[in-house]
Parts: C-alpha cells; sequence; structure tokens
C-alpha cells in the first residue's frame, strides 16, 4: 500500500492540496501552499513535471544515456535556482522565505550527489544562517527557539560531511566556520563565535597570501631574467596591496590573540595564522619578522599528527633566508 503523500513544505502531515500547475506538490493547507510559492514553487513549478512525473520508455542504450544526462542536466538546474532564489532571500533580509527554497536545494543535491557529498555542505550551511536569522527576529520564544534547534542539527550535518572528507577544501571549511562562528554569537556563546570566526579570517587570508606569494615568485623570476620594462608595473603594485598587508597583519594578530586566550588550543590553526602572518611580513620585506614567525609556525607543524604544512612552511623560510643573505 502507497504511503500517504506529505506537504511538501513541513513533511510532517498528510496533503490533500495539490498544486494545479505542476500537479505533482502536495501541502496540508493553503497557508503552506502559499509559502512555498512565495518562496521557490513559482520559479520551479515547471521544472518540476519533466523531473519529477512520468519518465519516458528507451528502446536503445544510446537513448537511455541520453536520457539520464538529460535528467541529470534538469536536476542541476533545479538545484542552482532553488540555491540562488535562497541565497537572495538571505541577503534581502528575508530568512523565513529562503528555507523552502534552500531545502528544495538539499532534496533535489542529496538525490545527485549522495547525502554525504560535500555539495550538500553550502546548503545545510544556508540553512543554518536563515534558521538563526530568523530566530534573531523572533527572540528566544515560540518558533525563534525552535529555529535555533533546527539551526544547530543543519551545522550538525554540515560538520559530519567536512569531518568525513579528509580532502575537504580549506574554503569550505572556511564557510563552515563562518556559519557555526553566526551560531554561536546568535546563542550567546561569544567564546565560541570568536574562535570559529578567527578560523575563517585565518583561513581566508591563508589562501590569499599563497596565491600572493606565489605571484611574488613569478615577479621575481620575470626581474631574474632581466624585463627593465616591468620594475615601474611592480612598484605600483606594491603600493596598492600596502593597505592590504598592513589590514591583513591587525586581522591575523587578533585571531592569534583569540587563540592564546581562549579556552580551546588548535595548534593547527594556530599554525596556519603564524604562517599566514610570516608570508605578510615577507611580502613586505620585514624579513626579520617574518623568520621569526615563520619558525614558530614550522616548530608548531612539526608536533601535528598530520604535517602536511611543514613543506609549504618550509618553501617560505627557504625564501627568506635567501633574501636575507642576499641583503647581508
Amino acid at each position: 500500500m502507497a504511503a500517504a503523500p506529505r506537504c511538501e513544505l513541513c513533511r510532517a502531515r498528510a496533503a490533500p492540496l495539490r498544486c494545479p500547475g505542476c500537479r505533482l506538490t502536495r501541502y496540508c493547507d493553503v497557508s503552506h501552499q502559499r509559502t512555498d510559492w512565495i518562496s521557490i514553487h513559482s520559479h520551479i513549478c515547471h521544472l518540476l513535471i519533466p523531473v519529477l512525473g512520468p519518465q519516458p520508455c528507451f528502446h536503445s542504450e544510446k537513448d537511455r544515456k541520453h536520457g539520464k544526462e538529460q535528467l541529470l542536466r534538469r536536476q542541476e538546474s533545479l538545484i542552482a535556482v532553488a540555491l540562488s532564489t535562497a541565497q537572495g532571500f538571505v541577503w534581502s533580509g528575508q530568512p523565513l522565505e529562503a528555507i523552502p527554497a534552500a531545502l528544495q536545494a538539499l532534496r533535489f543535491s542529496s538525490r545527485v550527489f549522495g547525502s554525504g557529498s560535500t555539495q550538500l555542505v553550502p546548503i545545510y550551511l544556508l540553512l543554518a544562517e536563515a534558521s538563526t536569522g530568523e530566530h534573531c527576529q523572533h527572540g528566544n520564544a515560540g518558533k525563534g527557539a525552535g529555529r535555533l534547534r533546527q539551526a544547530a542539527k543543519y551545522l550538525s550535518q554540515a560538520q559530519w560531511i567536512v569531518l568525513q572528507t579528509p580532502d575537504c577544501s580549506a574554503a569550505l571549511q572556511s564557510k563552515l566556520h563562518r556559519g557555526l562562528g553566526l551560531f554561536s554569537a546568535a546563542e550567546g556563546n561569544l567564546d565560541q563565535a570568536l574562535y570559529h570566526l578567527a578560523n575563517d579570517v585565518s583561513s581566508l587570508w591563508h589562501d590569499w597570501l599563497l596565491s600572493s606569494l606565489h605571484r611574488h615568485q613569478q615577479v621575481l623570476q620575470a626581474q631574474a631574467e632581466a624585463s627593465p620594462f616591468s620594475e615601474e608595473e611592480e612598484v605600483i603594485e606594491d603600493r596598492m596591496t600596502e593597505g592590504r598587508r598592513e589590514e591583513g597583519t591587525r586581522m591575523l594578530r587578533a585571531v592569534l590573540k583569540v587563540r592564546e586566550q581562549g579556552p580551546l588550543q588548535h595548534p593547527g590553526e594556530t599554525a596556519r595564522a603564524l604562517h599566514a602572518l610570516a608570508m605578510i611580513h615577507y611580502l613586505g620585506l620585514d624579513l626579520a619578522k617574518a623568520q621569526e614567525v615563520g619558525m614558530k609556525a614550522f616548530d608548531l607543524a612539526k608536533q601535528l599528527p598530520q604535517q602536511d604544512s611543514l613543506e609549504t612552511i618550509g618553501h617560505l623560510l627557504e625564501l627568506i633566508n635567501a633574501q636575507l643573505s642576499h641583503t647581508t
């Protein structure tokens, strides 16, 4: 016996109402139908029919393969529309309207990529941000408190996926820390908020500085190969980036202060912040300071169970030492 259809929005109750457009989506009452229509259904009603409706029968392997590829493209299009719509609501300060759209993106992403895929992490974080924003609008009473509990569940799901993915990108980990930081702030746990937001800041600066260091090495190589016309352009670039180096130095020192004073010790994150600060000093030609901070990062990285960062920190120290020997 087939299970009774459930409401598209709450999934918790029988759904006698059917969308007259796609005739595939059901609701428990008019208010849930209206909420879903405003959030996402008006954008995807026509897209659901070829995805969720009866699929054609194919008589050859070539046609079956083409049909699967076409279905995948349609599902990916649905995910993109739902995700961008949800983000738009969050950015415009309408967290409640964002939730149905984000849930639609989550359902189709789970179907396409699998429930443990890192593709789901940004959606869980968006759902947590929307739920946290809804809590902040309504306070600790009634639905507001429930939204905060729901945000915690979404964050737990995102965190579980990241922990199960050893090669998870630094950018995704940074987004996770940002989500955890915003949630901790809404919860009133400022120490945890500072810790996670500090992780977010150090990750962003670390990645950007690695790219800057690579570009700097390319410039040095070009100068070594005698390009007399590039010197003026590089001086201009240095002037443009001076303010950003000062900003990075202030931010990373603040991060390290949080690390030192916080109740939780995370040597891996501290080593990354030190590495980033050493790169800033090197790019700013404060070689003595770069060497001092770089050695701290290197010594700390040697104590970690996974020593993936030793090579990049060691490479930075080699560049610093080469520059110091060249100037003495």
